[in-house]
């Protein structure tokens, strides 16, 4: 079974905001799905991932997004 992401609209938020909100919603949550339009953004995303999740880029007509999922989760899914 997978769980439904936690979403988070950080759009219009210079960084550090996304990886903040990003950061906050892991500590309870498997899976994150965020938008986020900062040029920075995806760098600090992957630097956020970088301890034991994946972050993979989703195409979303909404803007910039991306999935951060723990690295175990993924192994079970797949």
């Amino acid at each position: 079974m997978i769980i439904d992401p936690v979403r988070i609209d950080a759009r219009g938020m210079r960084c550090p905001w996304p990886a903040l909100r990003a950061a906050k919603a892991m500590r309870a949550a498997d899976r994150v799905m965020i938008w986020a339009d900062d040029p920075n953004a995806p760098k600090e995303l992957a630097a956020l991932a970088a301890s034991g999740w994946r972050l993979t880029d989703i195409a979303d007509p909404l803007g910039p997004c991306f999935l951060i999922e723990k690295e175990n989760i993924v192994k079970t899914v797949l």
